[in-house]
């Protein structure tokens, strides 16, 4: 398969040498908006979903539980059911857009339901749309830049991810004290259909860009050649990193905890909470264009490993008595940084790794790992925290983010089967 460099413009004066290509293009910009919008959409329905099943709904913990945890299982499965269908170009533009619109109106159609299993079918069409279209957003935006920019490709999509997780839960804050809890959930409908729209005018630039198809490729999970190009290599500090990533939920409840003290009200230490966490996600935002910036000039490897960093530090935070909220708010800076930092470099370096008819099919086998390791992570630091403290559990998350970082370390760089298609930087991976 000829290398993208072979396809680049040329020099009209010195055909011999490539035209630098810009970077930030409107299809760029049009999938940081997707991403942007559709959280901001999706985080105004899981603002409102605990108090919607307990208050209108009738429902307790346990089926608010049961929903979340089955629907965090199946965004990780559809990503890497995803992962295959992405590696052929004309599929993964429309798997794109299908997904962020099957996203948009299930997280809205929530707000028309009167029974708990409607919520739950719903919830899980939605994080089934979210997963399948994942793979296919990565690998439409990789395809549209040049190698060398795929860390500040990949930082502006989690930006825009994280910028819309501070406006969503702000939107739903906002809007449910004017037209209530259900018009609420139903009025996300609109910033989904904004990521629709951004997501559909992305993979029209990325469809003009694409060479001739001789034939649709076959469906494969590729896990034979994943190997053999060094994913399983690459991916090993990522899979410590996510089984130490602990939910939001956690750090926002820790935080709760904390702050309701000397005097201070629930109400007052969990809003003070929610403000805690939507810096976080300010943080996580910049933290991605930062490190999308560092991991095209210098490695991934070095962008993951301040990830992991700053993260144990928060997890050690965390872990201690600290009761003033400027403290927590630098855990909780500590923490976003971590996230920003490690999810830009996890993705930068499978585009990196990987040819783009097998990017798909890694991007899949990556959102798995995040999608189990976080799920393991929170499971068990819940019984931790249940049976023992939470310093029992922010430590046992810390010492994963601590053995990823020694991964990154130890796992040096190695020749991949990828430089068949182009040669690979000795930085090309998290691990490698």
């Amino acid at each position: 398969m000829p290398s993208a460099e072979d396809h680049a413009e040329r020099d009209p004066v010195d055909p011999d040498l490539p035209v630098a290509r810009p970077w930030l293009t409107p299809g760029v910009a049009g999938v940081g908006a997707a991403s942007f919008f559709s959280d901001a959409g999706h985080e105004i329905a899981t603002s409102l979903l605990p108090t919607f099943l307990t208050s209108t709904l009738h429902a307790g913990p346990a089926a608010l539980g049961a929903i979340e945890g089955t629907s965090d299982a199946l965004i990780g499965l559809s990503k890497l059911a995803g992962g295959p269908l992405s590696n052929d170009p004309a599929r993964r533009a429309r798997l794109a857009s299908g997904g962020y619109l099957g996203t948009a109106v299930a997280t809205a159609g929530i707000a028309l339901t009167t029974a708990v299993w409607q919520v739950a079918a719903l919830r899980a069409l939605a994080w089934i749309s979210r997963g399948l279209r994942s793979p296919a957003r990565d690998t439409l935006l990789v395809s549209l830049v040049p190698r060398e920019a795929y860390g500040r490709a990949t930082g502006v999509e989690r930006a825009g991810d994280n910028a819309g997780a501070v406006l969503g839960p702000l939107l739903a804050a906002g809007l449910v004290t004017v037209v209530g809890i259900r018009y609420t959930i139903g009025l996300a409908i609109i910033p989904g259909l904004f990521a629709a729209v951004a997501i559909t005018l992305a993979a029209r630039e990325a469809r003009s860009t694409l060479q001739t198809q001789t034939g649709r490729r076959t469906l494969s999970f590729n896990l034979r050649r994943l190997r053999a190009a060094g994913l399983v290599r690459a991916l090993t500090p990522a899979a410590c990193f996510e089984l130490g990533n602990l939910a939001t939920t956690l750090l926002i409840l820790r935080a709760t905890q904390l702050l309701h003290t000397d005097g201070r009200s629930l109400t007052t230490a969990t809003s003070l909470a929610i403000l805690l966490y939507a810096g976080h996600n300010v943080a996580a935002a910049l933290a991605a264009l930062a490190g999308g910036q560092l991991a095209d000039r210098s490695s991934p490897r070095l962008v993951f490993a301040a990830g992991a960093a700053v993260y144990l530090g928060a997890y050690a935070m965390l872990a201690g008595s600290i009761h003033a909220w400027p403290l927590l708010l630098i855990a909780f800076l500590l923490a976003g940084t971590g996230i920003g930092l490690a999810e830009t470099a996890q993705s930068t370096a499978v585009a990196l790794l990987l040819p783009d008819h097998l990017r798909g099919s890694g991007f899949g086998v990556l959102g798995l790992v995040q999608s189990v390791g976080d799920l393991g992570a929170t499971l068990v630091a819940g019984l931790l925290w249940a049976a023992f403290s939470p310093a029992a559990a922010f430590g046992y998350a810390a010492a994963w983010m601590l053995a990823s970082l020694l991964a990154s370390a130890l796992l040096r760089p190695v020749a991949g089967a990828n430089e068949i298609e182009h040669p690979a930087s000795p930085d090309d991976g998290i691990g490698r």
